[in-house]
């Protein structure tokens, strides 16, 4: 009779992600009430989700980026923005791995933290982690069609919209189209936003 093999357990990957203003950290159990207060904020949620309840939150969104993040696992790396200057938190970005080499990008941040850059700087900081230590050969994003901030932040890190995803994601009631985004690696210019 032979034993079965125990489940394979990785190590959580040192994240080095940086940036001029802003440092990163994964999100933890503590993070909570930002998470929370930013995902309930309908103005940041607007082209992302409808309203929920924090129970729905907290499950459907907070406890499943908790888990430590290695290269090939199937939950979305999510850190804490933060403001170097006054230490507080802006907001939260990251990316899941979606196979074959291939990094789907994600920001949000919160209202407040919103007009200073931060989200390309931080979009710039995802990048360089995934080309430069991670070597995917690819990243992209999804944007809800009318997300105009978004779709400018993707642009000018040198992402290509690569066409719309008709009647893709439901939200406010109706089907929304889908933006899609790409960036490969051989684009890819190293340095921060301007």
């Amino acid at each position: 009779m032979s034993a079965e093999k125990p489940a394979e357990v990785r190590p959580e990957m040192p994240v080095n992600v940086t940036s001029p203003r802003l440092t990163y950290r994964p999100l933890s159990q503590e993070d909570w009430p930002f998470y929370l207060a930013v995902s309930q904020d309908r103005s940041v949620m607007k082209y992302i989700s409808d309203p929920r309840s924090a129970e729905e939150i907290r499950t459907l969104s907070f406890n499943v980026r908790l888990p430590a993040w290695y290269k090939g696992c199937t939950h979305w790396l999510c850190l804490v923005i933060e403001e170097k200057a006054t230490g507080l938190p802006a907001g939260f970005c990251g990316f899941i791995d979606r196979g074959e080499g291939v990094a789907e990008s994600g920001f949000i941040l919160a209202t407040e933290a919103q007009g200073k850059g931060y989200g390309s700087e931080s979009l710039h900081a995802i990048i360089a982690f995934c080309f430069e230590q991670q070597g995917y050969r690819k990243m992209t994003a999804t944007v809800t069609a009318g997300n105009v901030a978004s779709r400018h932040t993707l642009l000018s890190a040198g992402f290509i919209q690569e066409g719309t995803l008709r009647q893709n994601f439901f939200l406010n009631g109706q089907w929304q189209d889908d933006w899609i985004f790409g960036l490969l690696k051989q684009d890819y210019r190293p340095g921060q936003p301007d």
